[in-house]
């Protein structure tokens, strides 16, 4: 058994868990945030990201024990105050979800890469991150519209707030 200490949106927590356990598991199991899909548990097809001290990461790929000591932002802690953030708006306004399973992992991919591109995103850019993440119900132009979208109304300033 492993002890862990993180801090997963904003709030202390910790526990024990079999030193085997996925991130992606604890997320869900240990602390009730079901917002993190498990889709494929082989890292292929990206519905279980999440911000691990503040990069992206396939939770499926990651044991609970490595995550000791950082910061975890899922899905769940994105919206702040009770406003979405502005890529979830965007996937909202842009009609980018369909059963909505590939969504959270797709937001979170989002909302790193314009953490680190700003508002210079382009079509071809975007679709070229997103390629570890599947959309089953083939949602990818609205997806990538509501990418592009949330990346020019956030600019420049998304780098600043990520950094």
């Amino acid at each position: 058994m492993a002890n862990v200490s993180m801090t997963v949106n904003g709030r202390s927590v910790s526990g024990q868990c079999e030193d085997r356990m996925l991130l992606v598991q604890f997320i869900r199991e240990n602390l009730g945030l079901t917002g993190t899909h498990v889709g494929c548990d082989t890292s292929q097809c990206g519905a279980c990201v999440v911000h691990v001290d503040g990069k992206a990461v396939k939770s499926c790929t990651m044991l609970a024990a490595q995550a000791d000591g950082s910061d975890v932002t899922t899905i769940e802690g994105l919206a702040s105050g009770g406003e979405l953030h502005p890529v979830q708006a965007a996937f909202r306004e842009h009609h980018g979800l369909q059963c909505g399973f590939c969504t959270p992992g797709m937001i979170m991919s989002a909302v790193d890469m314009i953490s680190r591109h700003g508002g210079q995103l382009d079509e071809k850019t975007v679709r070229a991150e997103l390629e570890g993440n599947i959309c089953r119900c083939t949602g990818y132009h609205n997806i990538v519209k509501a990418v592009l979208d949330a990346a020019s109304k956030m600019g420049d300033g998304a780098k600043v707030a990520a950094e």
